[in-house]
């Protein structure tokens, strides 16, 4: 199986701007952000999406919520406020078949867009 995108960033395979990493995930910058500032929160491990995740994943999705909460803290956007995205399938949005959280802040995020 040939590696993803978002894998070969987390290899250091492809350049990115990293503000996270552990064994666990990595965590860049949106090359093309919607706000201020815009993370993509990765797990190494190769999950397509939210939706292939079986409880044999539990850990690990917990432990990226967990680095969510770090990540905007450290961004200076924990106090505002900011939203995170899990896009699932074409439909979806999802360009990148890798599970990956958007962190995105720095900015009013009103629902709907106006």
């Amino acid at each position: 199986m040939e590696k993803t995108l978002f894998q070969k960033i987390a290899d250091k395979e492809i350049p990115s701007d990293m503000v996270y990493e552990d064994e666990h995930c990595v965590a860049f910058r949106d090359i093309s952000p919607s706000a201020p500032v815009h993370i993509l929160l990765v797990p190494r491990k190769p999950l397509r999406d939210i939706a292939s995740a079986t409880a044999e994943d539990a850990a690990l999705l917990s432990h990226l919520m967990l680095k969510v909460g770090d990540i905007a803290r450290a961004q200076g956007i924990a106090e505002s406020g900011f939203r995170t995205v899990l896009n699932t399938g074409e439909d979806g949005g999802q360009t990148v078949p890798h599970l990956h959280i958007h962190i995105i802040g720095g900015r009013s995020m009103q629902w709907p867009p106006g």
